[in-house]
């Protein structure tokens, strides 16, 4: 690695010689005792030293450079500076080596055979050193709020150009998200559908793509209207039925599996490790989208996923005030093509959201932890009241796949979907609650509330969600970090005063019927 950077420092690594008439040194180390009396040898070599500095200069031959001595001016003053410029290719081969460098620490810590590896929770407060050299050593991570950035020359080019193609701030998300997860690369996108749709575009005009039939609704969007359109097929099957799976998936031509783990909005559960074995045995790629759990609580890497995919705006922000998402993988090939899309397609994420998202991640577990916790005392709470008839949530023991969850996860989530039956009444409940905010979107520091049906899977038609068991009276809560006594209180008020109100309702229309036989 160090060898590797001496050229660079020296100036002697560029992408094209040629053109910037740099063809390096060559170097003889000779012995001078091999020749004669040393001290006459270097008195002779000092002559023609001096005799080609003072020789006469061509035109436009500002001064003359004996080898060595451009290299170690330039290695002077990127000293001084504390900037390395960078070939662009010889960057990400370096940053390949390093994933894998710190792959194979991670095996030894695994063996025994080094110093343990910190806890997630601490990596959030610590991230590894990172590309991006701060001179000041802030506490926090600066803000790149650019376009453009100076380069080195006119002919040389920096390790940043341009936002679009990188940002430093963009590249110390990236990096600490990349850890997060275990993986040797991560990219950040404009929204988790950006994300989701780039990872799209690894598939083939003539491909083939399988997903579940209970996702987000945004995800059945892209899928049901736009892939298409680019010459890619969709197969929606019921990812909880892992035969089903398998034979929807078409070997040499299904290229890409997506998978939500508990899906959204009905919690089932999905085996990732098994599904994604399945997909690879076809030769295709698998996608999770771990925006409920996060690599806190699920990691999709580990249990043999090539792209974890995470909306940003929900925890990782965790305060309503950006969106963004997040791609890992770990494979350096695929990273590269996943970037490459990124570059051209201009999707990569602002530096101040960037920055937001970095100083969320500082209190992503805190706030996470709170919300299980809250979670699971409201779960219990609707398990227990007559209004609801069925109750989705991940950390129940007696959830559908509960096993499966336990084995690929450590957590519940704090996301809870439950059924009434009755449309009105789930009206009443979402509308009549104080503490929760009536809106899309989850993982908020605040507690939210909705029918999915009708704000963020309204755009799923209403027979393809009645065909896949999405009912209309079905409600999402995503639980805040308020305090968890405050929260069952609010849901009781509204409850009790939605279930008088579907008794009202009942009894007028038992009077009704009553009144017509008569």
């Amino acid at each position: 690695m160090v060898e590797l950077l001496a050229g660079p420092l020296v100036g002697a690594a560029v992408a094209d010689k040629l053109e910037q008439r740099n063809w390096g040194n060559l170097l003889l180390a000779v012995d001078p005792e091999l020749l004669g009396d040393a001290d006459v040898i270097r008195a002779r070599t000092q002559v023609v030293l001096d005799r080609v500095k003072h020789a006469e200069r061509l035109p436009g031959v500002d001064e003359i450079l004996l080898p060595s001595e451009r290299g170690n001016r330039l290695a002077q003053q990127r000293i001084s500076s504390g900037m390395v410029p960078i070939e662009a290719n010889l960057y990400n081969n370096l940053k390949v080596m390093a994933s894998k460098a710190d792959a194979g620490s991670a095996g030894k810590a695994a063996a025994g055979t080094s110093a343990p590896q910190l806890k997630l929770q601490t990596l959030l407060l610590h991230p590894a050193a990172s590309a991006v050299a701060d001179p000041y050593h802030a506490s926090g991570p600066p803000l790149y709020q650019t376009a453009t950035f100076g380069q080195p020359s006119a002919t040389e080019g920096g390790q940043f150009d341009y936002t679009r193609s990188g940002n430093p701030t963009r590249t110390m998300l990236e990096e600490q998200w990349a850890a997060l997860e275990g993986g040797c690369r991560a990219l950040a996108f404009t929204s988790g559908m950006a994300a989701l749709a780039v990872a799209t575009k690894l598939v083939s005009v003539g491909g083939h793509i399988v997903a579940g039939d209970d996702i987000y609704g945004g995800t059945s969007r892209l899928l049901a209207a736009v892939v298409p359109a680019g010459g890619v097929s969709v197969s929606n099957v019921d990812m909880a039925d892992i035969s089903a799976v398998k034979a929807a998936i078409v070997p040499g031509k299904t290229q890409l599996v997506m998978v939500e783990s508990p899906t959204n909005p009905r919690m089932q559960i999905c085996d990732i490790k098994a599904i994604a074995a399945a997909a690879h045995a076809a030769g295709a790629l698998m996608c999770v989208d771990n925006s409920f759990l996060t690599p806190l609580y699920q990691r999709p890497l580990d249990l043999g996923a090539d792209i974890s995919m995470t909306s940003g705006t929900k925890y990782i922000g965790g305060h309503g005030d950006t969106t963004l998402g997040m791609l890992a993988v770990c494979d350096a090939e695929l990273g590269k093509k996943l970037y490459f899309l990124q570059n051209a397609e201009g999707a990569g994420l602002a530096p101040m959201d960037c920055w937001l998202a970095l100083r969320g991640l500082k209190t992503m577990a805190l706030r996470m932890e709170r919300s299980v916790a809250n979670a699971g005392q409201i779960a219990e709470f609707l398990a227990g009241h007559p209004l609801v008839r069925k109750l989705n949530y991940a950390g129940q023991p007696e959830h559908p796949g509960a096993d499966v969850h336990a084995a690929q996860a450590s957590s519940g989530g704090a996301m809870i979907s439950f059924e009434t039956g009755d449309l009105e009444a789930s009206k009443m409940i979402v509308e009549l609650t104080k503490l929760y905010k009536v809106t899309v979107s989850f993982g908020n520091v605040v507690s939210l509330i909705s029918l999915p049906c009708f704000m963020s899977h309204a755009s799923i038609p209403a027979e393809v969600r009645s065909a896949r068991g999405l009912p209309d009276d079905l409600v999402r809560i995503s639980v805040g970090i308020e305090d968890a006594a405050d929260l069952i209180a609010d849901l009781q008020q509204a409850m009790d005063a939605a279930l008088a109100d579907q008794r009202r309702r009942g009894a007028s229309s038992s009077s009704s019927s009553s009144s017509s036989s008569s």
